[in-house]
């Protein structure tokens, strides 16, 4: 066979292909469609079957969780106890079981954390030294504590530790001069010195400062004796006060001495401070009684202590100091003057040493006419007593 030949057969089958080419085309295409519908099909029905699958589980879980829940409502929650504290202790132990994991994971360490060492001392029991020791909380006391006698404590390195009388210790515990302590002996402290008492039906805050020798104004401004009404002081029968400076009934003790101030408005040198009234002390200066309480029944009137301006008159807040007038001596000094019936000067005023300047009253927060007196310098409030003249 020739060249011609080849070529003429070559030609021959193309034109053949070209011919069948169309009804090939048509077989692909209508394969594909067919493909494409079957496809959409398993889509569907896929489709369908995880829809039916889900609602059924969705189903079994929600009739599941209403079972479990109405056991626990109809038990009361007796068994979600048992739950949560199995919760729990299966979070503790997993994380018991994944802390090493987790301690591996930091860079740079290598640190087992069961392996650590414990530390060199621990606090026991046991110690190499056997006596124990009462430590004293500095925090102001509130209430009656108790305190287990220590070796070589007295009656009277107890109440410097405390800051209170002797007589208070006694008396708090039915104790008499004679009596001795001991080692391990349990004694009952009150928080400043005086007495304590329960009230009983009928007590008023005057009986109960007649009663022990003191002043009702006294108890009133210990700040944690509570009454039923702030304003009456009224008190509930059954509770317990704190009587400062109180005394038993019938005690056996050195006659009380009541300081009585001198004359007000004596002139004295410049800078220093004169009596602001006559009158009884009726309560000394000490911790949560920032002032001297000047008591006089006749109500004399209030004198500046040294001259200065007047920076506050009146009754500010309706309760409290009541009337009261604070001078500003311009040295760093203030002085105030609370409970006052009636003011005679006013806020920017100067007024000279021993000038009038109200009247001794019972306003505020008050049991009976007297003075309450501060001094205060540079911010800290000073004993009056320690710069009156």
């Amino acid at each position: 066979m020739d060249i011609k030949d080849l070529v003429s057969g070559f030609l021959n089958s193309v034109r053949t292909f070209k011919q069948r080419l169309p009804a090939n085309l048509k077989k692909i295409r209508l394969y594909f469609v067919r493909l494409i519908f079957d496809f959409r099909e398993f889509l569907l029905r896929l489709s369908s079957y995880l829809i039916k699958n889900f609602r059924l589980t969705f189903f079994h879980l929600e009739t599941t969780k209403g079972i479990f829940v109405t056991s626990l409502y109809r038990q009361r929650g007796k068994h979600a106890r048992r739950l949560v504290h199995s919760g729990m202790a299966g979070l503790a132990a997993l994380g018991i079981m994944i802390a090493p994991v987790i301690a591996n994971e930091f860079p740079g360490t290598k640190i087992d954390p069961w392996e650590i060492p414990l530390a060199s001392s621990i606090l026991s029991v046991s110690t190499e030294d056997p006596e124990t020791q009462t430590l004293v909380s500095e925090k102001l006391r509130d209430k009656i504590i108790e305190y287990s006698v220590q070796k070589d404590d007295t009656l009277s390195t107890i109440a410097e530790k405390f800051g209170v009388s002797v007589e208070t210790i006694l008396w708090q515990n039915n104790f008499e001069p004679q009596d001795k302590i001991k080692p391990g002996q349990t004694l009952e402290i009150l928080p400043v010195t005086g007495i304590s008492h329960k009230v009983v039906k009928g007590d008023t805050v005057y009986s109960i400062a007649k009663r022990y020798d003191t002043s009702p104004q006294a108890l009133v401004d210990f700040p944690y004796n509570t009454f039923m009404n702030d304003e009456t002081f009224e008190l509930a029968v059954g509770q317990v006060i704190i009587v400062p400076d109180g005394i038993r009934p019938k005690a056996q003790v050195a006659p009380r001495i009541r300081r009585i101030t001198p004359d007000a408005g004596t002139v004295v040198a410049s800078g220093a401070f004169v009596w602001p009234a006559s009158g009884t002390i009726s309560q000394n200066f000490v911790w949560y009684h920032k002032g001297l309480d000047i008591a006089n029944k006749a109500a004399p009137n209030v004198l500046a202590a040294d001259s200065g301006k007047v920076v506050i008159s009146g009754w500010p807040d309706g309760f409290g100091y009541g009337n009261r007038v604070i001078i500003d001596h311009g040295n760093g000094y203030r002085t105030l003057y609370g409970h006052m019936s009636v003011v005679f000067v006013i806020s920017g005023q100067s007024v000279e040493r021993g000038a009038a300047i109200g009247k001794m009253g019972c306003t505020g927060r008050c049991t009976g006419t007297h003075l309450h007196f501060e001094v205060i310098k540079d911010g800290v409030y000073l004993n009056p007593l320690s710069v009156l003249k």
